[in-house]
Parts: C-alpha cells; sequence; structure tokens
C-alpha cells in the first residue's frame, strides 16, 4: 500500500440515474455525481468549453500603469528587459512576452536566473547588468512580487519596473511603476488562481487591445497551457479556458521547438492531453532550469530554426535523464535521513545536506510529502547557508508557515503549497522544531496519514469498458481542483503478476466476476507491492486506453493496491457465523463442525499472534489480519478458525481486542498461570452441540 488510507466517494444513485437519464455515459456521470454535479444543466455547464476568456485584463490592479509604460518604451523605442524565473512556468512566462515585444520592434533582453549562481528571484547583480546593456525599462515575470529591495536598487539607476508575478504578496509592495498580481488585496479581478504565465499573457492581450485579443490569444495560450499545468494551478475558470484552447491548438503552433520536443519525447502525432503535458513534456523543460540551464529551454521555445529545435531538444531530454538520476540518489539519502529522526521531527520533515543538487531538492520534497504525508522542506547546504524549497501537504498553508519562522530565515517567497527560502545553517535545527510544533498545532495534535480520494467504487465491472473510459475525457483538462478521474474495484483478484521494463514496474491480470482487466503499476517492484498472484485485492487506478502495435485496448493505470478490505461471499458467511456463535444464535450440525479447531490449529494461531504483538500493539485492517493469520493455521476452514481463535483468546482474556469500522486492535495482555481455553463460553456451546445425537444445533 502506498496510501495509509483510502477515502472512497459515495455518489447517490439517484444522482447517477438523473445524470445517465440525461444521456451522460455511465462511469462520466458516476465520477460527475461524486463530484457534486448532480443536474444535466450543471453538468452541461461543468464540461462546456469556453473558448473566451471572461474577464477583461485591465480588470487586474495596475494593468493600465503596467500598458502605459510598456507602449511609451514600445514608441520610444527603448530597451527592454523581460526577468523570469528558471521554472516551466517562468520560461514560459518570458518566451511568450518577449516574443510579442519583440513582434513589436522593440530591442527586448531576456534574463532567466540561473537556479544555484543566482538563486531565485530578483538581484541586484541582474539588474545592473541588465541596466548596463542599456535597457531603461524591466518587465519581471512570475517573479518580483517580494523584490522590494531589488526594485528600489532598479529605480536608483534610473531603471523603472512593471511587476507581473502571481505568488503571495506581502503587506508592502515593491515600488514599481506598476505592480501586476491577482493576488493583491486591492485587486478586483474575480479569478485569483492564474499562472504567472497567465498573468504575461493578460499583460499581452491588454498590450494589444480588445480588437488584437483573439489573435493574440490563439498564438500564445498553447505556452500559456504548458506553465499553467506545469505550475498545478486549479483547472477551473480562466485557467480551464486557457489549458483547453492552448491544448487544441497545440498540433499546429507556430513554436518550432514545441514540436521537436515532442518528437523527442514520443509525442508527436499522437493526441496530447493535460496528462502528457504534466508528465512528459513540463518535466523536460524544467529539467533545464533545475540543472542550471534554464536558458536551453528558453532557447527551444525561441528558436524559429527547425534544426536548432531539433538539436535543442535532444539536449533538453539528456538533461532530463541526468536529473532523474540525480534525484533518485538524493531521495535514498534524504529516506535514510527521515529514518533517523524521532517522532517529534516527523510531523514536518526538515532534511539537509551539502551533497544534495540545489536544483532538484523541490521535485524530492514533492516525493516525500507524498510518501510520508507531511510537509517536507529539503534545504542545499553551501559556505554555511542553506536554500531550501518546501512543498505541502493535504492543504497545509506554506507561506503562512514560512512567514511564521520568518526570524530564523534570511528570505522566503512562494506560495500555500510550494515555497522557497534561505535559512543560515545554524538556524536549521531552531527552524525543524519550531515547524514541527506549528505542523501539529495546525493538525490539532493529530498524526498524519497518506490519504487517496477515490471519486467511486465500481459496482458493476462490466460497465469499465474502452468507450467509458474514452468518455471520461470530457472531463479534461484535469488538474488542482479537476483530478483525473480515480476509480476503484474491490474484492478483485490477482489472476496473474509480473516484472516488465527492466523490473522497474509491474503488469498484473485482475478478475472479478466474469470481467477480466490488465493493469499496470509504474515505479512498484513485486518486493514493493507485497501481492502476488491469488490474493483479493482492492485497487485504485486511472481507467484508459493503451495502444500498443496498432491495437487499442482498455487497461487499469494502477494508483495503489492492497489486500481486499471488502469480504468474499464465503468470507462474509464466516464472519456471519461467528457473530450467531458469539452472540447465541442457533447453529447446524454442519456449522458446529466446520468451527471445530483442533488444538494444533489453535496452538499456532496463538504462536504466530503472540510473535507479532510482542512488538507492541498492532492496529491493522481487519481482513487482511485475518487472512495472514489463518495461513498459519493450515487445515480447512482456516480463515473461520482464525476468526474463533481470536474470539476465544480475547474472552478468556490473553489479549485485549477493539474492533473498528474496517480495522481491529489487538495487544497482549499480562497474564500469569495457564488459561483454560476449554472453559470459554463458546467452545463450550460447541462441545456441548457436538456432543448431541442427531447433531441438530443448539
Amino acid at each position: 500500500m502506498k496510501f495509509q488510507k483510502w477515502n472512497i466517494g459515495t455518489p447517490d444513485e439517484r444522482d447517477v440515474a438523473l445524470l445517465r437519464s440525461a444521456g451522460y455515459p455511465c462511469l462520466l456521470s458516476t465520477v460527475l455525481a461524486a463530484r457534486g454535479i448532480t443536474s444535466a444543466e450543471a453538468a452541461a455547464e461543468f464540461l462546456e468549453r469556453s473558448r473566451k476568456l471572461t474577464h477583461s485584463p485591465m480588470l487586474l490592479k495596475d494593468m493600465d500603469k503596467a500598458v502605459e509604460r510598456i507602449q511609451r518604451a514600445i514608441s520610444q523605442k527603448e530597451t527592454i528587459a523581460v526577468f523570469g524565473d528558471y521554472d516551466v512556468d517562468g520560461i514560459t512566462s518570458t518566451v511568450l512576452l518577449r516574443d510579442y515585444l519583440q513582434s513589436c520592434g522593440v530591442k527586448c533582453l531576456r534574463y532567466i536566473p540561473r537556479r544555484i549562481e543566482d538563486g531565485y528571484g530578483l538581484s541586484e547583480d541582474a539588474i545592473r547588468g541588465l541596466h548596463d546593456q542599456g535597457a531603461t525599462l524591466m518587465v519581471t515575470v512570475d517573479c518580483g512580487i517580494t523584490g522590494n529591495e531589488e526594485v528600489d536598487f532598479a529605480n536608483s539607476l534610473g531603471m523603472d519596473v512593471v511587476i507581473t508575478d502571481h505568488h503571495e504578496c506581502k503587506e508592502n509592495l515593491p515600488a514599481a511603476v506598476a505592480v501586476v498580481d491577482p493576488h493583491r488585496a486591492d485587486c478586483p479581478y474575480p479569478f485569483k488562481h492564474l499562472a504567472g504565465v497567465g498573468v504575461a499573457l493578460m499583460l499581452v492581450l491588454a498590450l494589444g487591445g480588445e480588437s488584437r485579443e483573439d489573435a493574440l490569444f490563439a498564438r500564445y495560450c498553447t505556452l500559456a497551457a504548458i506553465g499553467t499545468i506545469a505550475d498545478v494551478m486549479r483547472m477551473e475558470g480562466e485557467n480551464r479556458t486557457i489549458v483547453s484552447c492552448g491544448l487544441e491548438a497545440l498540433p499546429h503552433t507556430d513554436f518550432v521547438g514545441v514540436h521537436a520536443l515532442l518528437k523527442e519525447a514520443g509525442l508527436l502525432g499522437k493526441p496530447i492531453t493535460s496528462i502528457q503535458i504534466g508528465f512528459v513534456l513540463s518535466p523536460r523543460i524544467n529539467a533545464a532550469g533545475r540543472m542550471g540551464a534554464a536558458d536551453l529551454a528558453a532557447d527551444l521555445l525561441e528558436t524559429s530554426d527547425p534544426a536548432r529545435a531539433e538539436e535543442l531538444a535532444k539536449e533538453l531530454c539528456e538533461l532530463n535523464r541526468e536529473r532523474q538520476a540525480v534525484e533518485q540518489a538524493i531521495c535514498a539519502d534524504a529516506v535514510e535521513k527521515i529514518g533517523r529522526l524521532s517522532n517529534e521531527e516527523r510531523s514536518a520533515l526538515v532534511l539537509s545536506s551539502e551533497r544534495w543538487h540545489q536544483g532538484v531538492v523541490g521535485i524530492v520534497a514533492s516525493r516525500l510529502s507524498e510518501k510520508y504525508a507531511c510537509p517536507s522542506f529539503m534545504i542545499h547546504l553551501k559556505d554555511g547557508t542553506g536554500k531550501g524549497s518546501c512543498r505541502s501537504y493535504g492543504g497545509f498553508n506554506l507561506f503562512a508557515a514560512l512567514e511564521s519562522c520568518a526570524d530564523l530565515l534570511d528570505g522566503f517567497g512562494g506560495h500555500e503549497l510550494a515555497a522557497g527560502f534561505t535559512i543560515p545553517e545554524g538556524n536549521i535545527d531552531a527552524f525543524r522544531q519550531r515547524m514541527n510544533r506549528y505542523v501539529r498545532s495546525a493538525s490539532g495534535g493529530e498524526v498524519p496519514v497518506s490519504c487517496l480520494d477515490i471519486d467511486a467504487a465500481i459496482t458493476c465491472p462490466a460497465e469499465m469498458t474502452l468507450s467509458e473510459a474514452e468518455h471520461l475525457s470530457y472531463l479534461e483538462p484535469y488538474g488542482a481542483g479537476n483530478p483525473r478521474p480515480t476509480l476503484a474495484l474491490l474484492g478483485a483478484t490477482v489472476d496473474s503478476i509480473q516484472p516488465v521494463g527492466q523490473g522497474r514496474h509491474l503488469k498484473l491480470r485482475l478478475s472479478k466476476g466474469t470481467c477480466r482487466f490488465d493493469a499496470i503499476f509504474f515505479s512498484v517492484t513485486e518486493e514493493e507491492c507485497g501481492i502476488c498472484a491469488g490474493s483479493r485485492v482492492d485497487a485504485a487506478f486511472y481507467l484508459q486506453a493503451n495502444t500498443f502495435r496498432g491495437n487499442t485496448t482498455l487497461q487499469l493505470q494502477l494508483i495503489d493496491i492492497r489486500p481486499s478490505l471488502t469480504p468474499s461471499r464465503h468470507e462474509a458467511a464466516d464472519l456471519e457465523l461467528l457473530d450467531r456463535l458469539t452472540g447465541g444464535g442457533r447453529l447446524t450440525a454442519q456449522e458446529t463442525a466446520r468451527l471445530g479447531a483442533s488444538r494444533e490449529q489453535f496452538a499456532a494461531f496463538w504462536v504466530a499472534l503472540e510473535r507479532r504483538l510482542r512488538q507492541g500493539k498492532l492496529e491493522t485492517e481487519r481482513l487482511p489480519f485475518l487472512r495472514r493469520l489463518a495461513s498459519q493455521g493450515g487445515g480447512t476452514e482456516s480463515f473461520l478458525r482464525a476468526g474463533l481463535a481470536v474470539r476465544v483468546f480475547a474472552e478468556r482474556g490473553l489479549l485485549s481486542l477493539a474492533d473498528g469500522d474496517e480495522t481491529v486492535t489487538l495487544s497482549l495482555n499480562p497474564i500469569q498461570g495457564k488459561v483454560d481455553l476449554n472453559a470459554c463460553p463458546y467452545l463450550m456451546r460447541l462441545h456441548g452441540c457436538a456432543a448431541r445425537n442427531g447433531g441438530d444445533g443448539l
């Protein structure tokens, strides 16, 4: 199990039926109902993909000032510098704005910081360099909102600054000509979740004017879509429009670098969804910034030379492979460090090392947050200073948490779910202690567990067809607030399991009733999976069409798999029989015989239980626990008799037993002397029944 808890939605059957009667396919209706979309009108509104942005870019606070200053620079042939960021959002923002400004005939400089040498955001050295090259106006994209001192420095040089950003604002804004950020407290723009590239797009649309909005949106929506998906923005409102139109325009975009990267990644000519952008294209662009070569990705997106684009795309993909290797090494080191942390230090993971690559720690922080169900803070150390990247978990507000520790930091920036910070090495221990206290306080002292949100469990496996899987794509584009549909198949059987991809992945065959399904479990080994052929399991998955050698079939892309928490018919009958025995209900002679465990079986069950419980209290899922215990007893009716043994041991006081909805908690009791199991009333009833002639039951 990758996730400790599954939250499985239970859509109302009447809502599903209503949507189906309106003509929506079965699984699509199920997912819509699970997400609270329960009428035909609401479904039509949600699934509608608008082709036009709803709000005027001029609603953004200071947009009028930004437009006036930039248009003046264009008309007076000033040199303009675009200052971006080194992630996908920042790179696409930089390319988008610079492409537009160059089309206006102005000289436009580009500056993207090097992640390791320069760090995040504005810097005086960079500003001085741009000024020395003749820039009289600097426009920031996806950064700058916390650069108060740097903007003051630019002003002192006589360089005007226009800031466009989408990160959280501090109380005092920089003294720029214009500060365009939807998160400004005084910004009336209704949609607050634009990516940095979304704000840059709005700036270009405002500069072009209403008459050119459609043409400019058509040119730049693909770049804006890539940046929006990569920055994991909420997939609703304006973002949904940007991404929908951007994906549709992708095959015929004017940016030849995008085509070259699609080709190198093996996606050219294939249908592209938000999934491919998020998991294939974006990591390759992002790798450039993480490995200290963000300009390489910007060069790729800016070039108009197909041969040069092909060359740069190959370099980018090679950088991504290098990044993956570095990431795996850091992750292994971090997991080892976590093993040495105390329980008080596991509410927020604060880890540091001089060996870690500064550009990759953010990705590892994401992995750790998911794996350990808590916020993660990964810090690269150099010369007594730590540069950290942090990632949230469960909606925890990182920006507010960093603000609470501001006195320990040299600086920080970002938003609720992802942020960066700088910290003196000597403050890391204090930061770790305070951040752990903050997280525990915010969570009410509860121990976090990794959770998987599942839209619904499939009640009729026959309804999972290739056609139904394709209809789920109506929900695209996916993203925060509109995740890819996650479904569960409960009580399935593993018919076969085999490693593929040089042992890095697993291919499974699952069945339930007469239905059979192929499944793939990426980046999981047989040992990690812990499931074998013949096991009864619950599977959580994405439903997808898989094309191999021209043949398209249905496939389950597994997210998690666990021993099933739903009983089979035989197990349910056994549990009902045990309830009748312990509750004083009537038993037949045949049922009494089935319950007749031997002394050797009881002994085997006790040895297995005592060995495990001597390690401490056990809290686990009831059915998988009984199945494991049953395997220790051997013989027929082992599941039934394992359940009986546990109840007998508990009644005799050998152990404490507490039942939850799906869990069981057991612990050993201190006992002196021997305990007579035959004195248990459950066994006395069984012995009495067996002694009766005819075996008519109790």
